[in-house]
């Protein structure tokens, strides 16, 4: 587009050829910048042991509205089906009914299971969960084997990723790492030493800066993602620079436009 603004600038004979490359490299140099080395763990020495890595917390408990994806399997085929059937539910809106997504835990911390009825879950971790189903299950299934995972919980990742998404949480916790390599990692526009990320908590919300580029993350509480987070990758200054030159020329370009339209109309007219 440059090159034909400059041949019809040309054309007009009103404006020098040296006037025409003094704006062309102004346009072109415009646009290289120095790109600054940006790279994850920058202050790791090499060959470094970290002793003190963050523990993975504990099983984490279950909690109102939490949809739990409870899978039932036993010698017993026929009678696994009723509880594993996508379109089993239960009538009259009964609290914590299940549904093709599962189990939803209700206002009061239930849900409703078949044959067990009602059970009080709210507070109770998978594990301690998944005990009480298979104890209980004992006199009408043999041997019964009972899975359950989380399948509303989430945490959202935006900004200078390659793949800004929801991404489903079915287990305990995720990584920051395994959320951005999931995402298919930062773009080279992306501020590794300043994501942000949002958090729920019982009194508002939580606002933490992680510097990826420092190993200190991996001591750091936030290295484990907790359900409803949000990450925001920032852009750089690059990005902010280019988004603001690539404005900055296009207006150029549209007044350049209109002026040699203007001039092309008046040589015709005075020629």
């Amino acid at each position: 587009k440059l090159l034909l603004l400059c041949k019809s600038l040309a054309l007009t004979k009103n404006l020098p050829v040296t006037a025409i490359v003094i704006l062309f490299s102004i346009f072109f140099f415009s646009s290289c910048t120095a790109t600054k080395n940006a790279y994850y763990f920058k202050s790791l020495s090499k060959d470094t042991s970290i002793n003190s890595l963050v523990n993975k917390k504990s099983d984490s408990k279950i909690r109102k509205n939490d949809m739990l994806a409870i899978s039932i399997s036993s010698l017993n085929k026929e009678e696994d089906a009723v509880y594993n059937a996508p379109s089993f539910s239960f009538s009259g809106g009964a609290a914590g009914s299940a549904s093709s997504n599962g189990y939803q835990v209700d206002v009061n911390g239930n849900i409703q299971l078949h044959k067990l009825g009602v059970m009080q879950v709210e507070g109770m971790t998978r594990k301690e969960l998944k005990e009480k189903i298979q104890t209980g299950l004992l006199p009408y299934l043999k041997d019964p084997v009972v899975t359950i995972r989380y399948s509303n919980r989430r945490v959202t990742i935006l900004g200078e990723v390659a793949r800004p998404q929801v991404l489903q949480m079915p287990e305990e916790q995720l990584s920051l790492l395994e959320v951005l390599g999931s995402s298919g990692d930062v773009t080279p526009f992306a501020r590794r030493d300043n994501i942000l990320i949002i958090r729920e908590s019982g009194s508002g919300k939580q606002f933490k800066r992680i510097n990826l580029e420092d190993h200190s993350i991996f001591t750091s509480e936030w290295y484990y993602l907790q359900p409803d987070d949000v990450v925001y990758v920032e852009p750089n200054d690059k990005k902010i620079n280019e988004e603001n030159r690539n404005k900055r020329n296009q207006t150029i370009s549209m007044a350049l436009s209109g002026l040699s339209v203007a001039i092309i109309i008046l040589d015709r007219i005075f020629r």
